[in-house]
């Protein structure tokens, strides 16, 4: 298995627009065995730079929704801490890479699970690959909005959304064929390109 401990933190930030984009809110759901354990992360953060008009419009944070909240610096220590060597999960987690890795530099993840990746393998054919169009193709949206808060493009919904796609793809799949999809949906193999 690409984690031995079958632990994985799903991973879903926000940013501010600018470039390159700042966090403005960040989203972690843990998965062991299998399974959602329950314990996530969620909070707003603070840029340096304002929110872009643009990227309001999709998120729906405002400079004055972020204004009383933490700095990166601030919560920092927490987010290594929780994802100190672990391997994370996300839908495109390309960009959840590269924004979490500028804005914490001394993280590197043991393990980096592309559910975009995952679906394409996993479900040839669909029309779109799309987080939201999976999530209503697979049927996960209703409880990705009991666990996620302001809905679409909120860290905590996309990564809910992504933590249910992520386990209904690799579940019905035998162990051998899940470590097969698993290693080749990492795009921190060594066979897919070293992105850190």
């Amino acid at each position: 298995m690409v984690v031995a401990n079958g632990r994985f933190w799903v991973v879903d930030v926000e940013g501010n627009g600018g470039s390159p984009p700042e966090i403005v809110e960040m989203a972690m759901i843990e998965i062991a065995d299998l399974q959602l354990t329950g314990k996530q992360f969620h909070c707003l953060i603070r840029p340096t730079e304002p929110i872009q008009p643009a990227v309001t419009r999709i998120h729906g944070l405002t400079d004055a929704d972020v204004a009383g909240a933490p700095s990166i610096d601030d919560v920092a220590d927490d987010v290594l801490m929780w994802l100190d060597n672990s391997a994370i999960v996300g839908h495109n987690v390309r960009i959840e890479l590269d924004i979490i890795a500028r804005s914490l530099p001394d993280w590197r993840p043991a393990a980096a699970i592309d559910t975009l990746l995952l679906a394409r393998t996993l479900k040839p054919g669909l029309d779109s690959y799309g987080l939201q169009k999976l999530g209503l193709v697979l049927g996960h949206t209703t409880q990705a909005a009991q666990m996620g808060s302001r809905g679409p493009h909120s860290a905590l919904y996309d990564a809910a959304l992504t933590a249910l796609v992520f386990l209904d793809l690799i579940a019905g799949i035998t162990q051998t064929r899940r470590d097969g999809v698993l290693r080749d949906a990492n795009i921190l193999d060594p066979r897919q390109g070293a992105l850190l």
